[in-house]
């Protein structure tokens, strides 16, 4: 699924199933919630935390979808082509860090 194609998606879910989109606001307090629950996961699976008896029916994939979905929402709202947005900001990554990887001390094997 290309990015436009799932802006298009959650947009048309939002205004038929959902009804309408929360606030901006609202979106950005849930997307924090969303990340939230992908770092719980994270550091639990990866981290030093120990998973607890409540946590059995984790599922990170479908975590980071929920992140997913609702970034999707506020940039449908505040009308971000998300599609262009990357592009614009690996352009800048890739011009800004050209060399700053690769001469990383911390990076090397």
């Amino acid at each position: 699924m290309e990015i436009k194609e799932a802006q298009h998606l959650v947009d048309k879910w939002i205004n038929t199933t959902g009804i309408r989109y929360f606030n901006e606001l609202t979106n950005t307090a849930i997307l924090m919630e969303e990340v939230g629950e992908v770092a719980r996961i994270m550091a639990r699976q990866y981290g030093e935390q120990s998973f607890k008896k409540s946590d059995t029916e984790v599922n990170l994939a479908d975590e980071m979808a929920d992140v997913l979905f609702v970034l999707i929402c506020l940039a449908n709202q505040t009308g971000i082509d998300l599609t262009d947005a990357l592009e614009k900001n690996m352009q800048k990554k890739s011009i800004r860090d050209a060399d700053r990887h690769r001469n990383n001390e911390k990076l090397k094997p």
